[in-house]
Formats: structure tokens, sequence, C-alpha cells
């Protein structure tokens, strides 16, 4: 990073977005005056809260293996790494994004080291690439019955298929956060990075692309580079107006930081330090960092930075600087700029045949040491140099600039609409499926970023999909599965309902369990997109849908949370919104919904919450919306639509081929109520198809243990999902080869006003235990969200608890983690312990709770949380009678516990669904159930 921005600065270029392609990965970044950094990081699954550079990395680089599955090309994330690296290495290896530009004339193996087979003295393979790329070809004729397609072919679609997964990368840390990157210039660097600069940068309409002499190696140009850092941060935690007692901790730490930079050397007058805040709203989670300046200065600095990371203004009432950083920068000297003069001799060195858009083309080949400053090269061309190749790709033009620069500008427009037809292609069959996930994923960052709640942004309980014109789920991010399988039935409800009176701009909101909801707390908005306006004055047309479900943390009902343990009346719950306009013709019905909130007998807690929590919503549809039409415009609307239908007839045939090995099967699953779910699943083998009967199922529960049907569908969804193993997107062709009965008034598919809190939660899990008991893959999870609900007239909070997961036949159960039908995460103590009068005083593994077999079950938990003040605690939980089965002679799992700790040393055992006050100084102490074991010890 510190490599590309000194080497773009010193060049004149400021606003860049770092493009990184190796042999494995490609790491992106962006830079428009300041190093970005990143106070929370995830790495290998652990969530850090420590200063980093902010660098997003995706799985696709040079070495990315391609593959032919599920009726798809797909690139990667499996690499070759260097041994046996791509098959033109000469050891063996398979196919990949490098074998793709060898192939294609993109890499040259007369310019290219001879550093291959056993002498290490031979060029690249090009003969093996054209072999295994035809045997590939004869792959694909065949499961496709189509003619058979050119290696040339085959190895432009992979790289279309790589180029949009790197695009889409760019997209999370520039797109995603508000940033316009087609004013920006792309930095392309790595050994890979040349090769493919033009055609990802014209994905994302940037214009252009800049590469330094040492673009190949600018990691290691850019350790030489970089400063001596040193950075201190202090947990302030204060209003804005008390800025001025920040100033001895100020100059605290920025002596520390002074003292830690001399250390390694560096002189006091190359020594700088700069001081940053960072500033949130009161009650807010995410905080942003400004320059240290004055009051009134860093207010309007927080409104501006605020709306373009949000796309809001905020409210400035009661700002809030979370924390001081303090950065001490030690220059060490070093200058970017070199003294290269070109090479004598002509810098056309060669001409060489490129395959390139369906056709072979004779390209110049240039040294790139060898061009003089001002020098330019209209493209097609390929560049030489000692670490990497360049491809100057048509409509792009190549100008060297002082110090052996190389500037890349588009000079030709781009035709934004690519002619591909609505007749299915395994190449654009993936790159729709990509593109499509990745409508959903933006919406979720949009979500999680403009969420108020810790429950939506912190916890991130939230869902977002994309849906076709007749409410068929088409794809999803990998948010929370029972709100996924479950949110098509909403958006049918809402577009059946209002057929002919949907106008442009209307978005509706709904979150009743009888008409396609799951419980009320889980409020959907959803946002038809529409066609431009029609010339002939007809009524403008549906195109598709998005839409976005999040769980508030209070939506009313007898208790704070929404979650009564004893409720026997959906109305108990909190109010119920069916099909309300929350925005009509692009205005806010701020004030029927405030009223509909406060309705009923049971009315919301914290309106205000819940109005920005849907604010966040709307705006998560529209950043869908906003994606959906560029894709439109790229492709045109008969092949989105066509693609819409081929990725779900795509997840349909997977299904398929999981049901080809499946045989009859049943099994029956005991709650703690003593209630059961039960399931016959009788396998068609001739038709492909399997019909699951629920029949025999405990009838409609009189308290809340009562799951929607929609819920059931869900699940079913879910799991055949799981079975499939591969990277599908989880939508409705799923279910096309599977017939659900489900009886009415039964626990599954109850009727109403039945209480439904514990139906989305515990009745979920439920299910998919019996599926996955009935199919036998899989040992008892701990079966439940372990739902954890407290508050007071002021504050509430919802969190669901991690348990151990069942073990398979060839793994073991994992421990301490969310299963399932729930993919939320827990909150962090510091950030739980700041929102709300709570401190954890206890957080571990429950060591021996999972079931012994061959393959032992994961392990549940132990977490202890004291009280600060009274509040109301509320405990849905299911395990804690029957233990979680085992599976092929595993042994269970155990149980889970809950139980109170007062403060005077007594203690008071909750049952699995309870109720109880506690005082300031009482801990809430809750066991998880472990997986059960698979095989016999």
């Amino acid at each position: 990073v510190v490599g590309m921005v000194r080497t773009a600065q010193q060049a004149g270029f400021d606003r860049i977005i770092g493009f990184d392609m190796g042999g494995t990965s490609t790491d992106v970044c962006h830079f428009a005056g300041d190093y970005e950094q990143s106070f929370e990081t995830e790495v290998a699954g652990v969530r850090l809260r420590a200063p980093m550079m902010n660098i997003h990395t995706v799985a696709a680089g040079g070495g990315s293996i391609l593959k032919f599955e599920d009726g798809r090309l797909q690139v990667g994330p499996e690499s070759a790494g260097a041994n046996p690296g791509p098959a033109c290495y000469r050891r063996g290896g398979p196919l990949t994004v490098t074998d793709c530009n060898v192939l294609l004339g993109k890499v040259q193996a007369q310019y290219f080291p001879a550093v291959f087979g056993p002498g290490g003295d031979q060029p690249l393979d090009r003969d093996v690439v054209v072999e295994k790329f035809r045997a590939l070809a004869e792959v694909i004729a065949a499961a496709l019955n189509e003619l058979l397609r050119s290696p040339e072919e085959l190895a432009e679609g992979f790289l279309r298929i790589a180029v949009e997964n790197m695009a889409n990368a760019i997209k999370k840390i520039s797109v995603q956060r508000g940033y316009d990157v087609t004013g920006y210039t792309l930095h392309s660097y790595g050994g890979a990075g040349g090769q493919h600069a033009c055609q990802v940068a014209d994905v994302l309409g940037m214009e252009q692309v800049f590469l330094h002499p040492f673009a190949g190696v600018l990691s290691a140009f850019g350790m030489g580079l970089a400063d001596v850092r040193a950075s201190r941060q202090f947990q302030f935690d204060r209003p804005l107006s008390d800025l001025a007692a920040a100033a001895p901790v100020f100059e605290t730490l920025s002596a520390a930081v002074r003292e830690a930079v001399a250390a390694q050397g560096i002189a006091a007058d190359q020594i700088s330090v700069n001081q940053r805040v960072h500033v949130r709203t009161a009650g807010a989670h995410q905080s942003l960092p400004l320059a240290l300046d004055g009051i009134a200065a860093l207010t309007d600095a927080f409104v501006d930075a605020h709306q373009q990371r949000y796309g809001f203004q905020p409210d400035t009432s009661a700002l809030v600087v979370e924390m001081l950083v303090v950065e001490g920068v030690g220059r060490t000297g070093q200058d970017p700029a070199l003294d290269l003069p070109p090479l004598s001799g002509a810098a056309h060195i060669d001409d060489c045949a490129v395959h390139l858009g369906g056709a072979a083309r004779t390209v110049p080949v240039f040294e790139r040491a060898r061009l003089a400053e001002a020098e330019t090269i209209d493209g097609p061309a390929l560049l030489t140099e000692d670490t990497g190749t360049t491809m100057v790709e048509p409509g792009w033009r190549a100008q060297c600039l002082s110090g052996g620069n190389l500037l890349l500008s588009r000079v030709e427009g781009l035709a934004r609409q690519d002619a591909v037809g609505t007749a299915i292609d395994p190449i654009m069959l993936e790159v729709f499926n990509n593109q499509f996930m990745a409508i959903a994923d933006q919406m979720g960052a949009t979500l999680e970023n403009t969420a108020y709640s810790v429950n939506i942004k912190e916890r991130l309980d939230f869902s977002c999909a994309l849906f076709d014109a007749r409410g068929d789920l088409v794809a999803n991010a990998p948010h929370v599965p029972v709100h996924l399988g479950s949110m098509s039935e909403s958006v049918k409800k809402i577009l059946h309902e209002n057929a002919g009176r949907i106008r442009p701009g209307d978005v509706f909101m709904m979150n009743n369990p009888f008409n396609g909801g799951t419980h009320l707390p889980d409020v959907t908005v959803i946002t038809p997109v529409f066609a431009p306006a029609r010339t002939d004055g007809g009524a403008p047309e549906i195109l598709a849908t998005v839409a976005s479900r999040g769980h508030h943390a209070d939506i009313g009902g007898r208790t704070p949370g929404s979650a009564p343990p004893d409720s026997r009346h959906i109305a108990e719950e909190g109010v119920v919104i069916d099909n309300f306009r929350l925005v009509s013709e692009g205005v806010l019905e701020a004030a029927a919904a405030r009223d509909l909130l406060l309705s009923g007998d049971y009315p919301c807690r914290n309106v205000e919450q819940n109005m920005a929590d849907l604010a966040a919503q709307i705006a998560a549809n529209s950043t869908g919306e906003q994606a959906l039409r560029a894709l439109i415009e790229q492709y045109g609307l008969a092949t989105v639509h066509a693609y819409m239908d081929h990725v779900k007839d795509n997840a349909e045939e997977s299904v398929r081929r999981v049901i080809d090995v499946l045989s009859d099967a049943r099994f029956t699953h005991r709650l703690d109520t003593g209630a059961e779910i039960r399931v016959a699943i009788s396998v068609d083998h001739a038709r492909r198809s399997a019909r699951l009967d629920f029949t025999g199922t405990s009838a409609q529960d009189p308290l809340n243990y009562n799951a929607p049907a929609s819920i059931c569908r869900a699940v079913v969804l879910y799991v055949f999902r799981t079975l499939v193993g591969k990277n599908i997107p989880m939508n409705e062709g799923c279910l096309q080869p599977l017939e659900l009965v489900i009886p009415e008034g039964s626990m599954i598919n109850p009727r109403y006003p039945a209480a439904v809190i514990s139906g989305n939660t515990e009745v979920s899990q439920a299910i998919a235990e019996t599926l996955y008991g009935a199919l036998g893959v899989l040992a008892g999870s701990q079966g439940t969200m372990n739902n954890f609900v407290y508050g007071n007239d002021w504050v509430q909070n919802y969190e669901t608890i991690c348990g151990g997961t069942g073990a398979g036949p060839d793994f073991e159960g994992a421990s301490a983690v969310h299963s399932h039908m729930t993919n939320t995460r827990m909150t962090d103590p510091e950030v739980l312990e700041q929102r709300f009068p709570v401190r954890v005083e206890g957080f571990a593994i429950r060591q021996g709770s999972g079931g012994h077999g061959r393959h032992w079950g994961g392990e549940g938990i132990e977490r202890r949380l004291r009280f600060l003040e009274p509040m109301t605690v509320t405990v849905l939980t299911s395990h804690r009678v029957q233990r979680p089965h085992g599976a092929a002679g595993g042994e269970p799992g155990q149980p889970g516990e809950n139980w109170v700790e007062r403060a005077d040393g007594s203690r008071e055992r909750l049952a699995g669904n309870d109720q109880t006050e506690v005082a300031a100084g009482d801990q809430v102490i809750m066991l998880t159930p472990g997986g059960g074991g698979f095989g016999a010890a």
C-alpha cells in the first residue's frame, strides 16, 4: 500500500484504487489522501479490534484453478500455488488463469523466464495448455449437449469470470462505502496485474490505469519507501462538547509516539505527529475518523463524512468522541522517483498472435524499458518487462511518463451493453451467479453501515435478497438462512395484494407471520423495481423486486424485546404490520408509520430506533435497485431476466443430483415440551424428486412454539442447499424438485392468532435437526438459538448465543458457533458494555459438553452476564431437557442450563422458556448445549 501511494503521488495521482494481483489472490485498497485503517478486521474467522491497513482480499490470482462444475465455468477459490503451479509450468498442474493468458497469447513464452522442466531451463509449455483446454471443451460439450467450444473461447470465458470477481472485490472497498470509482485511477501491480488491468477498469467504468516500472515487485519496493510509524489510541467516550478535556491526553500520546519513532533512529526534526478523533452519533456503533479540529469544524466534517459513507445526514445534537488516535511519522527520506533513461534500440521488438474478442489478431510487442518519455502506443499491444507483462486492450492507449511510469487511458468509448443473448451459456451463468449475489451483498453492506440498532449493525441479524418479477428468490448474500428461505412468501404477498396499484418509488413493509412473515420482530422492507416510464402512457412494468429483512430490537409486545415466554396470542408479541406502504412514490410516510408502530395494546417502546432501522432498510433496497439497473444497462433486460431463470434452473439441477443419491427415510425429533416434529422423506428416483411429509407432527402449541409454514419451507431450502455442497445461490430453484406436506393446524403451520415468537428461532432449529436426523448426514447440533432478551422502558437488547454443532461421518463438530438457521454473530463484550448497563463476567468453552463418538460433537459455551440496573430478562431456549442426538452410534451432547445468581448469593433456576426480573448486581448464567457425536467410539 505504501509503495502504491508513494509512487502514484509522485506521478501526480492522489485518488487511487490499488489492484495487486499475484499468484493466489488479489488485494485491493482505496486511497484518497489518507491511508485507510480498519480498527476491526476479520482474520481466519477471528475478529480483531486493532488498527490495520484496510485491504480486501479475494481468492482470484494467476494460479486460481479453472473448473467446470454444476453446469457452470468456475474460477477458484482453490489455487495451484507455486507447486505444481499452472499447467504451463510443466509440473502436471491444473488449468489456471495464467494458462488462459498463455493460450490467448497475452503471455508469450519467449518473453517469460525459461525456468521450468526437470532441469529448470525450459520455457512455458503452451502445448499442454491447448491439450487440456481441448479435453475440457469435450467434457463441457458432452455434459451440456452442445457444440464443441474452441480452447480460446473457453479461455476468454474463464478470464471474464475472473475479471468480474476481481471487480466485485474493488466494489467492496469503494462503491459499497460511497466512493465513485469512475473518477479514480487504477494502480495496477503484482506479477499478474498488468495482464488484466484494462479489463478490470472497464468493468468498473474507470478510464485510467497507472503502472510503475517496478509494478511486478512493488510491494518489495514499497518496503524501502515506507516511513517509520507508531500509533497510540485512547478510549475517550465523551461528548464532543468535552473536547477540551482531550488536550492533555493528546499531549501524552504525542510524546509517546515521538519517543517510539525516535527509538528507531529517526531524527527529531524528521518526525511529525497526526492527531485524529473518532466521532459517532450518540447510541451508534460505527464511528468515523476525522482530523483533530475545533468543535464546529469537526461537526461539519462529520456531517460530510457521514453523508458520503452512509447516504444521509446525521443528527448532530449529541455527537460523541469515541477514541483519540495519534500517529507519529518518521520520514526516511526515500524518494520514490526513479531516474530510468530508456534503453537504446527500438521499443517495437516483435509481433505476435493474440486472441481478442473471439478472433486472432496480430499484435505488436514492445519492450517497456525502451519506451521514451511521452511515447504513446495504441492498443491492442503487449508490453514486456522483467517482472511482468502488460496487455493494452483495444480502445486503450499507453503513454510513457517520466521515470518510466506508464499510464493507460481509455481513448475509445466503451460499449456498455454486451450482446450476450438469452440462451444459457456456462460462462455467463457463472458471471450472473456472481453478479446477482453481489447485488445482495452490496445491499447488506449498506444496511450494516446505515442501521442504528446493535441488533442489525453489530449482530448482523438481517438478510438481503433479489427476487424476480414474480417474487421468486433469485439470489441472496450469505445472511440468515431462516430469513432468506421465507422472504419470497412476503414478497409474493405484497405483489399480489397490491397488483395494479404499485407505482415507481413505492416501498412496502410487513411482518405478519400469517401472510408470509416469520415472527414480528423480523420486519421485511420490499421495493419493486420498475422499468422506465412507457412512451405510450401504459402502466409501468415491475422488472424485479429487492427486499431486506431486519430483526428489530423491539416491536412492542408484553415484554421488552418482544419475546414474552408465555405468549398465547400474536398480539401479545408486538405490533402486526400487514401490507403497509412505507414510501409512496418516493415520499416516506413517516407520520403514518409512527402511528402504526405506536398502535395496539403493546406498542413499540423505541419508535425512533425502529424508524432509523427502517430508513436503513430502505437505503439498502435503493442500493440493490441501482445495482440491478446498472446490470440491466450493461446486458439488457431480456438477458437479465433470462439469467434469473437460468440460475434458478441451475440450482434446481444441483438439488436433483443430491436427490439421485438419497433413499427413503424418516425421523422424529422430540422437543423439551414433549411435542414432536416428524418427517418422512420419500424419494422418486425416476422423476428425480422427493416428498417431505411432516404428517404426525404435534398440533399447534397453545403457547408460542409455533412456526408459520414459510419457516418450514425456509428450513427445507436451507438443508437441501447444504447437501449440494457447492457454491450455488440459495434460490427458488432449490425447492422445485421437492414436494412439501405441512399439516395445517400443526406447530409448523399454525392457524391465526397463534403466538409464534419461538417458531422463527427454536422450532426452525428443531425442523433442521429433524431433517438432518432423517438424512443421517449429521448428528444433532445445539438445536436452539439460545435467545436471550433483556431490557426496560429505555433500552432493549436481543442476542442469540452460540453452542456446539453435531459431528459427521468424517469431521468433528464445531465448538462455540451459531449453526443452521441462524447466521448472526454475538455482540463484542466491549460494544455490549458500552451500549447497555451490563458486564460480561465470563465467556468460555464448556468443556465436555460435546457428545463422544468416533467423531466428537462440538462444545457449547458458558456465559455470565451481570446487570447494572433493574431489567426484565427473557430466555427462549431448547435442549434444556432433551439432549442433542448422536448419530450412527455416537453419544448425545449435553443439554443446556439457565439460572440467575442474585446479588445476595441465592440461585434461581430458569426453565427453557422463562422470564425473570433482575436487580443491579444479579447475574444470568447460560450453559449452551453441545453437539452430538457421530459413530461409535
